[in-house]
């Protein structure tokens, strides 16, 4: 078995998939037993293409090809079966590996058995630093601020700003780069594929702390990460964020939370005339059968061949 397998995704974004795996091997100590699959979630054949004809020949490393895009949770589940290192490593396709934060983390595991998930310090294509991970999203934050929680409660919501020179225990950590132990990740399930986009990371923080385990940002691993591009923004993407959101909620939180939630949410759009075009997802209740993942179509076999 493997120590580390490393699960990617790539989505029209071949490029940046081939740059974070020359990273990986690049970065990694060569006497680290790593595994490796890329799960391209139905990128469009051109990309799919360029990512076949600069595949890094390396045996460690494999690509399977999704028929339909499964979003973030199931394109990294399909990934999952694939694999069966000792630790998992669920790492955006738009990152670089800047240390060997495989091996770090690895041994730190090893050695404190209350964590379930860390995750890596960010830093953006311009080197500097991005905060790596955020506290639960719940009415006192949505009312007073992330500066409330981290003032009342600093332990609880350390500072999202700061830079830390040692592992801090946080909410939930950067969904950019997952490092879990492989055994607690399939203890709760693994993502949740209902969520085709958005909040995982505070579903996967939820159900950790249930099982009794820690998520932490080690800030001795880095990563460089392109800010944005493996999703991009529109107003679909949002409402899908808002979707998500309130699932999560609903599901950790219970419906009346999510309720009242779901209100301050439309009374907050309802004064700012730039945000109404969320309204009619809020009012459905933030419904999964408008989340984009009943919005794919599947490849057909005549397309694959083009």
């Amino acid at each position: 078995m493997p120590t580390v397998a490393l699960i990617l995704i790539n989505y029209n974004s071949a490029r940046y998939t081939l740059e974070c795996l020359e990273s990986v091997l690049e970065k990694t100590a060569k006497n680290l037993d790593f595994e490796l699959v890329v799960v391209d979630n139905n990128s469009k054949e051109e990309d799919y293409q360029y990512l076949l004809d600069n595949w890094p020949q390396d045996h460690r490393i494999n690509l399977v090809r999704s028929d339909i895009n499964t979003g973030f949770g199931g394109g990294n589940m399909r990934g999952r079966i694939e694999v069966s290192g000792k630790y998992l490593l669920f790492l955006n396709n738009d990152t670089q590996l800047l240390n060997d934060g495989l091996s770090l983390l690895s041994q730190y595991m090893d050695e404190h058995p209350e964590v379930g998930v860390c995750t890596a310090q960010n830093y953006d294509e311009h080197g500097q630093f991005v905060p790596s991970f955020d506290h639960n999203k719940g009415l006192r934050k949505l009312l007073f601020g992330r500066g409330f929680l981290q003032a009342s409660n600093p332990k609880r919501y350390p500072d999202r700003k700061k830079e830390y020179d040692q592992p801090v225990v946080v909410n939930w950590v950067n969904g950019a780069f997952m490092f879990f132990r492989s055994s607690d990740f399939d203890a709760i399930g693994g993502f949740d594929t209902n969520v085709f986009l958005y909040f995982e990371e505070m579903d996967l923080g939820h159900r950790l702390r249930k099982i009794g385990k820690q998520c932490v940002l080690h800030p001795g691993a880095r990563i460089l990460h392109y800010q944005g591009v493996s999703i991009g923004r529109s107003r679909e993407i949002d409402k899908e964020a808002y979707i998500s959101y309130l699932y999560v909620v609903r599901k950790n939180r219970g419906w009346a939370y999510a309720l009242m939630i779901n209100l301050y949410l439309i009374l907050v759009c309802l004064i700012k005339p730039k945000k109404w075009y969320l309204l009619p997802t809020l009012l459905r209740g933030g419904s999964l059968k408008n989340s984009l993942k009943n919005k794919q179509t599947a490849r057909t076999k005549d397309a694959s061949r083009n």
